[in-house]
């Protein structure tokens, strides 16, 4: 047998029942049977679901389009122009503040304050937070300047512009304001956001107003030493005087703030990077306050009193070159530049080139008596009249022929007989102007001071050999050259110095952010004239105020040697070029044995009263040097004068 089993038999599956008879009753669902010419039954509605594919299809084939383009822009913002916008981010989160260093001060000799720096603030605005978009009204910029046009003092439709300046987030709307205007400003943006908060048709239309810490100049004692000081401009910039010519020094150095914003406001948990400003140093002048005062006073009232265009008046330490006061009149407040005169800006007292007249004689005495020329008890016959080139010469005062000492010729302010005394000078005249011209320039004429002040004129004096014929014989008593006031006052310090002149000055110091103090550079000195010279010059110089002849009674102290001369010059308008009205001066020493104060007066153009410079520049003299003396504790040495002669009998 085999071990494989036998094929299975199929078997056949029982036959299904016959279908039912087809007059049986249909069952639901079945379909209806057509009976032999009857009608043919309705076919029933069938409802059949359609196709989702496409749909779907469409919707892929749009969100893989959206897709698509957010990939390509996102490539374009991450890596194509990844730079250009992470920049453009940071500009716009970021704001950059200039923080204003504080300008030093400015005070005298003795620490008290002539120009100071006080809290003040910028008063900016953010125009982007000023627009439709932002404040969801067409005129913002137009209600905002309605509001802050009063408050700020300015026109209405200036500031609407500065508002809706384009593609800037920074605009200025004022400069410097007191600490109350921007209070007014804060109080009312408060009011605004409150009642933005339970109105919510308000809309505050300053919230894109700010204000930057600054500062802002004042000057303590009004037009006080103006002159002098200057001033600074809207940009806090010195633009006139020491404020100009120590700029610099005075201005310090900005710092800068930078930090995170939103809205306008400060993100304080984004931190920010601050550098500090670096404060100015403070300056300290040479100038006496009270001294000042007293002679910024007698000038002023003696301009007024004669009706004159102006004056200046100079006080000088003999020692020392240092000025104790330099006056102006009339002047200006530098608080407040709306109300002064152009004519009154500056410091006329450097800036005014004029011819000096009889106060410049004591040059020429100096260089007769320094080249031993002649003596001071010389003796010169001065005729009323001196015939010399093309021109026939006076005095001032018409005289029959007077019988003088060289120190009765300064004491009398003869013209005449200091043509004669310098003519001594050299062989032929030519040379004796060779001669007076080294001393000239010894003196500081035709030169600058040395101080470096703003608009300074060092006058006008031409080389010897470009003298008219006139010039030869009227630079010797002060006409045909041009000096200026504080030219005018250092001669005078040289003589009382001994013949030394020592550079004016008129910073001490300064003091910076550290309170190190810096004294000024030591003034350069010159001999000019021997102290034998200079003294015998003192000596004649008292003449002219003790003796009864001299021309300078009116400048007397008593108690005190005084050693001075008198000008009276033909003036020449600036206006018009020509000789017109006359320039008046008064300068001098005291006390004459042992100088310590030098004091220069000139007025122009005395138009009431004398014009004289003995009968108008004298007082203000003797005022101003009174009050230094006493001021400064000056006591009087007690010596008696030198009394020496004035004329000598034939």
């Amino acid at each position: 047998m085999s071990d494989r089993e036998p094929p299975r038999r199929r078997v056949p599956a029982p036959a299904r029942p016959a279908r039912p008879d087809a007059r049986r009753r249909p069952g639901p669902g079945a379909r209806p049977v057509r009976r032999p010419g009857g009608p043919r039954p309705a076919a029933p509605r069938v409802i059949r679901l359609g196709s989702p594919r496409p749909r779907l299809r469409l919707v892929g084939v749009a969100l893989g389009m959206v897709l698509a383009v957010f990939v390509v822009r996102l490539l374009q913002v991450q890596a194509v122009e990844s730079s250009a916008y992470a920049a453009k981010a940071e500009q716009n989160r970021y704001v950059v503040h200039t923080l204003a260093a504080e300008r030093g001060g400015i005070t005298d000799r003795n620490g008290v304050a002539l120009a100071a720096s006080v809290d003040a603030d910028d008063i900016t605005a953010d125009p982007t937070m000023f627009t439709r978009k932002q404040l969801k009204i067409g005129d913002g910029p137009q209600q905002a300047a309605a509001l802050l046009a009063p408050i700020l003092g300015q026109d209405q439709d200036t500031l609407a512009k500065k508002l809706a300046t384009k593609n800037t987030r920074y605009v200025l709307l004022a400069r410097r304001q007191t600490p109350q205007v921007w209070n007014q400003i804060s109080d009312l943006k408060s009011a605004l956001n409150k009642k933005a908060e339970t109105d919510s048709s308000t809309v505050n239309v300053l919230a894109g107003v700010f204000s930057d810490p600054s500062s802002k100049r004042v000057y303590p004692n009004g037009d006080l030493a103006a002159g002098i000081l200057g001033f600074v401009n809207a940009d806090g910039k010195g633009a006139g005087g020491v404020e100009q010519q120590l700029d610099k020094e005075l201005s310090g150095k900005d710092g800068k703030i930078r930090y995170a914003q939103s809205g306008g406001r400060e993100v304080p948990t984004a931190g920010s990077t601050e550098t500090p400003a670096v404060p100015g140093s403070d300056v300290e002048l040479t100038i006496d306050r009270d001294i000042q005062w007293a002679a910024q006073n007698a000038i002023s009232d003696q301009v007024a009193k004669s009706k004159a265009d102006r004056g200046y008046v100079i006080v000088q330490d003999t020692q020392t070159g240092q000025i104790l006061a330099m006056a102006n009149s009339p002047g200006f407040d530098p608080n407040d530049l709306s109300t002064a005169s152009s004519s009154a800006l500056g410091n006329a007292a450097l800036q005014d080139a004029y011819e000096p007249g009889s106060t410049a004689k004591v040059m020429s005495m100096a260089a007769v008596l320094e080249e031993n020329a002649a003596t001071p008890l010389t003796h010169v016959v001065v005729p009323n009249r001196l015939h010399r080139g093309d021109r026939l010469f006076q005095d001032d005062v018409d005289h029959a022929t007077w019988y003088l000492t060289l120190n009765g010729v300064l004491a009398k302010s003869s013209n005449i007989g200091t043509i004669l005394a310098t003519g001594q000078l050299g062989t032929t005249q030519r040379k004796a102007d060779d001669v007076l011209y080294k001393y000239l320039r010894k003196f500081g004429i035709g030169s600058y001071t040395g101080l470096d002040f703003p608009g300074e004129t060092k006058g006008i004096l031409a080389p010897p050999d470009k003298w008219s014929t006139s010039q030869q014989y009227t630079i010797p008593f002060g006409q045909g050259v041009s000096i200026n006031a504080l030219q005018a006052a250092s001669v005078y310090s040289t003589i009382a110095n001994g013949g030394v002149r020592v550079e004016p000055t008129l910073v001490r110091g300064t003091k910076g952010a550290d309170g190190q103090f810096t004294p000024a550079a030591e003034p350069k000195k010159t001999r000019v004239v021997s102290a034998k010279t200079a003294k015998e010059v003192s000596q004649m110089l008292e003449s002219v105020v003790d003796d009864e002849q001299g021309t300078g009674a009116l400048a007397r102290i008593p108690g005190y040697r005084v050693a001075g001369k008198t000008g009276t010059a033909n003036r020449v308008d600036p206006a018009t070029g020509k000789y017109s009205g006359y320039t008046s001066s008064f300068a001098g020493f005291a006390p004459a044995d042992k100088p310590r104060v030098t004091v220069y007066c000139a007025i122009q153009n005395a138009t009431k009263g004398s014009y004289f410079g003995g009968q108008i520049c004298g007082p203000v003299y003797k005022k101003v040097m009174e009050f230094a003396l006493k001021s400064l504790q000056v006591p009087p040495t007690g010596a008696k004068a030198a009394n020496l002669p004035v004329s000598y009998s034939p």
